[in-house]
């Protein structure tokens, strides 16, 4: 009778350690994959945001070669931040930035908030009040001392929104 009962209990112990050993083995195939997964669901999601920042800066001064080519006497990595600097300058004006193209609408003057330098020649512009706001095409001439005179081409003031 002893002798059945361990026998009951060696069989048991076996069958509840082969069937952790299946569920273990089994949960750790399922993490790795899920981490495989996981990496490269973040790989695509990294290539994504490259492209897309490539895509993006496709239209820098940094990028385009051409407009590089134009800037032989200067850096331009440093000139880039001297013409954002100069532009930037303005908004201490007590009517504003005059580049903007807008006349005071109410209490605050309109300032460039924000602006991305396309290539040789022009800038876009991003600008407000603190209650509208506009863009502004801005054509930009840069003299050999690295001065730069800029010219409003267009802009664009958008409605006031009413909540």
């Amino acid at each position: 009778m002893a002798r059945q009962l361990y026998l009951y209990l060696f069989i048991i112990t076996a069958l509840l350690a082969s069937f952790t050993y299946v569920y273990y083995s089994k949960q750790l195939k399922f993490e790795k994959d899920s981490k495989t997964q996981m990496l490269k669901s973040k790989s695509d999601s990294i290539v994504q945001l490259t492209n897309q920042l490539d895509e993006s800066n496709a239209f820098t001064l940094l990028k385009n070669e051409y407009a590089q080519n134009y800037f032989v006497n200067f850096d331009v990595k440093q000139l880039e931040p001297s013409i954002r600097e100069q532009l930037i300058a303005f908004n201490d004006s007590p009517a504003g930035n005059v580049y903007t193209g807008q006349e005071k609408l109410g209490e605050q003057k309109f300032i460039i908030n924000k602006m991305k330098v396309l290539n040789h020649r022009w800038i876009i512009a991003n600008y407000s009040d603190g209650t509208y706001w506009g863009e502004a095409m801005i054509k930009y001439f840069v003299d050999d001392k690295g001065k730069a005179t800029f010219q409003t081409m267009d802009t664009f003031i958008y409605p006031k929104e009413e909540y």
